[in-house]
Order: structure tokens, then sequence, then C-alpha cells
């Protein structure tokens, strides 16, 4: 859980990004070591790696600042990272388990498989 701010509007980003993000910063590392998480996502002019896992790592450096000021970088990439979730669960395919709209969300913090 991040540390909560005087800014409402950084607040809610935080809360939300609390709600959204269900993986925990070890099970997210252990994750973006995957050959599945390595499989999906879309890459910047020749990158080796795919926006959502670079997001991914982000997101574990996040998770480990627990109780600690997030920075303004941290805060708009929780921003993205909420975005993103919210967006992708609209397009929830029939077919969740083993789909590379699964894969997409756990490179991004959220088990669309946890309760």
């Amino acid at each position: 859980m991040a540390t909560k701010t005087d800014h409402p509007e950084e607040q809610t980003t935080q809360e939300e990004f609390d709600k959204l993000v269900n993986m925990s910063a070890s099970e997210l590392k252990k994750w973006l070591t995957t050959e599945e998480s390595k499989s999906v996502g879309q890459k910047k002019d020749g990158a080796r790696e795919s926006t959502g896992h670079q997001s991914g790592e982000e997101i574990v450096e996040i998770l480990g600042k627990k109780g600690k000021a997030m920075s303004e970088a941290d805060i708009s990439q929780m921003k993205r990272v909420v975005s993103y979730i919210k967006r992708h669960l609209a397009q929830r395919p029939a077919q969740v388990e083993d789909s590379n709209w699964m894969y997409s969300l756990k490179n991004w913090g959220h088990d669309p498989t946890k309760k």
C-alpha cells in the first residue's frame, strides 16, 4: 500500500492502484521471468522488451516502496497502470485462462483469476 498524500488526485490514484494491482511485488517479479510474460505486448521501435513488461518492472519498484513517499514519476506510472488495467478489464474475452489478455494484464500487476 502506498503512502497517503495531501493531494486528493494523488490519493485517489494511489487508492485505485492499490485496489487494481492485486499481485505482490514477489508474485509480479516471478511472473515477469516467464516466457508467457515476455510473449505479449507492444514493443516500441525495436525495443527488446514490451511496454507492459517494462511497466511491470516499474510496478515492482513501486510496490517495494511500502510506507515511503512516492515521487512524481511513481504517481505518473501509477496513473498509467490504473488507466491500462481499467481499459483492459473492459475488454474481457470469453476465454481468460492462458490468454494473451490475461498475460498482458499480469504484466501490469493485475491477475484476473484472483478473487
